[in-house]
């Protein structure tokens, strides 16, 4: 029978430190140290080579198939349905994915070395040390971050793009709602508040970047003017939300990168459950993505006290006021803000909605 090279290197090693110790050069229990074993193995080595010679010294477990092989048809199903279904996923996603979907029972570094192996996968560089990432907040609910992120989400070409709106927990990075609009509009945004609010509650504090619907800022890069709010913004202070500003894409990095993640997964997503249109995506979206992301993204908060606030009968997401302030919204946004850019010096406020 054939060994592999280092097992007779290995074997050779330890017949001439045995040869030494029998020698009496040294004791048995410094030959087991200088072999990096304990005195029970090298006792047990000693007995084979006693029992079958020199022979017996080479370990006999090579050369034989490891117990734990992965079954050759296992191997190609998941590189199947890697080419066929899921090309382009990410290793982590694709794994998550034939879990849940296709049974398969193999860990994610087995499958991840699996598509590598086979040029499906390439290989990451290892990332370094992020800086010191603000500490999250205790409570579900004690803020919420709402972006906006334009991107091909449906993967139709010829620079079509929609906007996903998404509003996520930032105590368990839950993602609370995410549907696809045309733009990142106040009715979009309205619309993301109603279903947050009635499905959660009211929230402690929400935080968005500067966009024309959240804030109005006097001069670019300059801070906020919380005196003159926008439709949104009123809406928010009649509703006792704290409305927190962002200045920098770093500042908001946990929205950032909730959108990367989404980038990442969700058009992959769309594109294997045959969602070409809007209304197929947000379906989607509603019906499959949401609960599956959080599913495996979401943590545990620390404090499991939620900060939600149960929303009253003045309040209400499905009172006349509620849909009375998004109607408002719609077309005194747009007035006022065209009354601005006419006549700057003046800088008059919007007209505040009677939203009890």
């Amino acid at each position: 029978m054939l060994f592999p090279p280092k097992a007779v290197e290995r074997a050779m090693q330890i017949k001439e430190v045995m040869l030494r110790a029998m020698n009496k050069e040294y004791s048995w229990l410094r030959a087991a140290e200088i072999l990096g074993i304990t005195p029970r193995g090298l006792r047990r080595l000693r007995q084979r080579m006693e029992r079958f010679g020199y022979r017996g010294l080479v370990d006999m477990r090579h050369g034989r198939p490891s117990p734990r092989k992965a079954p050759v048809a296992e191997v190609e199903r998941i590189l199947e349905l890697y080419r066929e279904r899921y090309a382009g996923f990410n290793g982590r996603h694709f794994w998550q994915l034939v879990r849940r979907d296709h049974e398969v029972k193999f860990s994610y570094s087995c499958v991840k070395q699996i598509l590598q192996g086979a040029g499906l996968l390439k290989k990451g560089r290892a990332r370094g040390r992020h800086r010191r990432r603000r500490e999250r907040k205790a409570c579900f609910g004690e803020m919420l971050h709402l972006d906006g992120s334009p991107h091909p989400w449906l993967g139709l070409g010829g620079g079509d793009r929609q906007t996903l709106i998404q509003v996520a927990d930032d105590a368990t990075n839950r993602l609370l709602y995410a549907q696809l609009w045309e733009g990142e509009t106040v009715q979009a945004v309205m619309s993301a508040l109603k279903e947050v609010i009635g499905q959660y509650g009211i929230p402690a504090a929400l935080y968005t970047d500067r966009a024309g619907w959240a804030f109005e800022t006097p001069k670019a890069g300059e801070k906020v003017d919380k005196a003159h709010l926008t439709q949104v913004g009123q809406a928010l202070h009649r509703l006792g939300i704290e409305h927190i500003p962002s200045y920098s894409p770093q500042a908001r990095g946990r929205s950032e990168r909730m959108n990367r993640t989404l980038q990442d997964r969700l058009v992959n997503e769309l594109k294997a459950a045959g969602a070409s249109t809007m209304e197929k995506a947000n379906a989607y979206l509603q019906e499959r993505y949401i609960t599956t992301h959080n599913e495996f993204l979401a943590r545990e908060p620390r404090d499991p006290e939620s900060a939600f606030v149960e929303r009253g009968r003045s309040i209400s997401t499905r009172s006349s006021a509620w849909r009375r302030c998004a109607r408002w919204a719609r077309t005194t946004w747009s007035a006022w803000r065209g009354r601005r850019c006419r006549s700057h010096a003046s800088r008059a406020a919007p007209p505040v909605l009677a939203c009890t």
